[in-house]
C-alpha cells in the first residue's frame, strides 16, 4: 500500500525548503536520547500536579477505550481493556521518569498509521524505533515540515473513525444518550479538553443515577399461552393470580430508590381487585442491596405482617443473599422466604394457601 500521509509530508517538506515559504513549521527536533530526570521534585510539587494528573488520566482513559472498542468493532476483534490499561500504565510510568509526555492510544495517531497501511500491534515498536532513529541520525529532518500539513493528515485519518449514522441511530434510539453526545463535543470545544470530559462524565452520572432513581416497575401475570410471567401493562390479557402480586423493580435497591420502591409494592397491594396474601418480588435485576435499603426492606416487611402479607423474593443471586445477611437479616428473612424461579415461587403460593387457581394449560397450577 502506498503510504500517501508519508508522502505528502515529504512533499510538503521539501516545497517548504525549496520555494523557501514563511509558514509555520514543526521545527527540528531534539537531538538525542533523553535521560532519567526525577531531581528537583517535592510534596509540593505532587500536590501541585496532582489536578492536572487526574485529569489527564480521564482523557487517557477514555480515549484509549473508546480508540480500543471502536478498532474492535471495525476489524471484527476483542478488546483487552485490562492489559491495555496496564502498558498504558507502564508506559506513562516509564514517560515521567524520562520527562516524557503522557501516554495514551491516541485517536489520530492510530488512524494515521491504519491509512498508512499499518495491520499489526508491532507498529508502535517500529514507529519508537524510527523516532529513535530521527532523534539521534536526523533531528533536523522536520525542520522545514508544515504545521497545517501535519495537522490535516492527523484531522483525514480521525475523520476515518466517524460515524455519523451512528449518532442518528443513537438519536432515535436514545435521545437522552445522543444529547450528552452533543454537551461531550459542545463542552469540549468551549472548554477545552479536561473540563468538557468533566462536565460530560458529571451529567453521565446524573443520568445513571436519575436511572436508578426511579428505574422501570412491572408488575407480572400470566398469558395464555406462553410461558413464564409477563409484564402485565405490556401484556394487558394477561391474568393476575388470585392473592398474588409478583412485582419486578429493574434496578439495584439503594438509598435514592428504597422509597420508591416501598411505594411501588404498596400501590400494586391497594390496587387489586381482591384482598392481597403473598408479594413475591422477581429480584433477578436486584444486583444490590445497601444498608439503607435494607433498613427500607425491614419497615416494608413489618407494614405487610400487619396486613397479614407475606413478602417473598424470587431469583435473588446469591451476593445479593450475602448482603443481607452480613446486615443481619438471615433471622428476617430465612431460605424458606426465597425461591430458585418465579414458577416455584407461585407453585410454594399456591400450595400454602390452598387458591383455586387453574393457569393456561387448565391443569390445577400445583407445581412450576
Amino acid at each position: 500500500q502506498v503510504p500517501i500521509f508519508l508522502l505528502a509530508m515529504i512533499g510538503a517538506t521539501v516545497a517548504v525548503a525549496w520555494l523557501d515559504l514563511d509558514i509555520p513549521v514543526v521545527g527540528s527536533l531534539p537531538g538525542g536520547l533523553p535521560a532519567p530526570a526525577l531531581g528537583g521534585l517535592g510534596w509540593a510539587d505532587v500536590v501541585a500536579l496532582l489536578p492536572a494528573a487526574a485529569g489527564l488520566a480521564v482523557v487517557a482513559f477514555a480515549d484509549t477505550g473508546v480508540l480500543s472498542h471502536t478498532l474492535a468493532v471495525i476489524d471484527g476483534d476483542k478488546p483487552f481493556d485490562s492489559r491495555e490499561m496496564i502498558a498504558l500504565g507502564a508506559s506513562n510510568l516509564a514517560a515521567g521518569a524520562f520527562g516524557g509526555f503522557p501516554i495514551s492510544g491516541s485517536a489520530s495517531r492510530t488512524p494515521v498509521a491504519r491509512a498508512s497501511g499499518a495491520r499489526s500491534r508491532l507498529t508502535g515498536v517500529f514507529a519508537a524505533i524510527a523516532v529513535a532513529v530521527l532523534v539521534l541520525a536526523a533531528p533536523g529532518a522536520t525542520r522545514f515540515l508544515p504545521s497545517s500539513v501535519l495537522a490535516a493528515v492527523v484531522v483525514i485519518a480521525a475523520l476515518s473513525l466517524a460515524d455519523p449514522g451512528g449518532i442518528l441511530r443513537l438519536r432515535r434510539a436514545r435521545p437522552t444518550e445522543f444529547g450528552l453526545a452533543l454537551v461531550a463535543f459542545a463542552g469540549v470545544a468551549a472548554f477545552g479538553v479536561l473540563n468538557g470530559i468533566a462536565v460530560a462524565v458529571g451529567l453521565s452520572l446524573m443520568e445513571f443515577v436519575t436511572h436508578a432513581w426511579r428505574p422501570y416497575m412491572a408488575e407480572l401475570g400470566r398469558v395464555d399461552h406462553r410461558k413464564g410471567y409477563h409484564d402485565l401493562e405490556r401484556h394487558p390479557d394477561g391474568r393476575r393470580i388470585p392473592g398474588l402480586v409478583i412485582a419486578r423493580f429493574d434496578a439495584p435497591l439503594f438509598f435514592a430508590n428504597a422509597s420508591v420502591f416501598a411505594s411501588f409494592i404498596r400501590r400494586l397491594i391497594d390496587g387489586a381487585p381482591e384482598p392481597i396474601r403473598w408479594v413475591v418480588v422477581a429480584a433477578e435485576p436486584v444486583t444490590d442491596v445497601d444498608a439503607t435499603a435494607a433498613e427500607a426492606l425491614v419497615a416494608l416487611d413489618d407494614e405487610l405482617r400487619r396486613r397479614n402479607i407475606r413478602l417473598v423474593f424470587a431469583e435473588l443471586k446469591g451476593p445479593v443473599k450475602d448482603r443481607l445477611n452480613a446486615y443481619g437479616l438471615a433471622g428476617r428473612f430465612p431460605p424458606e422466604r426465597f425461591f430458585p424461579t418465579l414458577g416455584t415461587a407461585v407453585s410454594g403460593y399456591v400450595a400454602t394457601t390452598k387458591t383455586n387457581w387453574v393457569d393456561w394449560t387448565d391443569r390445577p397450577l400445583t407445581k412450576s
